[in-house]
């Protein structure tokens, strides 16, 4: 596993012929509007993650925002909703398309309410992820080496996830199903931000 830590943007070529690229974040808290974006992670799913710390006071970034915008690349996420908000709050894009690892699992692992990448990844990889590091601080200018290696980890196995749970969606009969929640996810963001975070805009009442 190689850690590539890039000072402000992602190089033009970092992930160059990529179709499908797996991505996280890390922010100063989980609350939309009031804790900043400070750490985006990327893998091509070939072993190699690329950590961006972002610079704050611009969040100037256009190979990443390119990247997120790019209709042939498909950006793989585990609870995407919150990682599309922010991106759209602080980098001012909206990302497609898409593809959540948090909602295939819900979709598809119907026998378990245990969909946290942590309890995921380790019942269909074996793999068992440290979670130390999530809470520490990501607004830090200078990062840990437990703290790029947290971050390298969180999307290095979402390809893998993927497979495996595209595996269960088709033998369910629910992979439609799952596309489409894929394809309302960016506006499920964006709902977010306008202020119905906490609103089921499907319920009757």
């Amino acid at each position: 596993m190689t850690n590539f830590l890039h000072s402000g943007d992602l190089p033009a070529d970092a992930l160059a012929g990529a179709s499908v690229v797996a991505i996280d974040l890390e922010t100063m808290g989980l609350r939309l509007g009031r804790d900043p974006l400070c750490v985006i992670q990327l893998s091509d799913g070939k072993g190699d993650a690329h950590i961006v710390q972002l610079d704050r006071s611009t969040y100037d970034a256009p190979n990443l925002k390119r990247l997120l915008t790019d209709p042939g690349v498909l950006k793989l996420f585990h609870f995407g909703r919150f990682d599309i908000a922010m991106f759209w709050l602080h980098l001012g894009v909206i990302t497609a398309p898409v593809y959540c690892t948090k909602i295939a699992s819900k979709i598809a692992r119907t026998y378990t309410d245990r969909h946290g990448l942590k309890d995921v990844v380790k019942e269909l990889l074996g793999v068992d992820l440290s979670k130390a590091q999530q809470s520490s601080d990501w607004g830090a200018g200078d990062l840990s080496p437990e703290q790029l290696s947290y971050a390298a980890t969180d999307v290095l196995h979402l390809h893998g996830l993927r497979a495996r749970l595209d595996e269960m969606l088709v033998r369910e009969g629910r992979d439609h199903l799952a596309r489409a929640c894929f394809e309302f996810l960016p506006h499920r963001a964006l709902l977010d931000v306008a202020g119905w975070e906490d609103v089921d805009i499907f319920a009757h009442a």
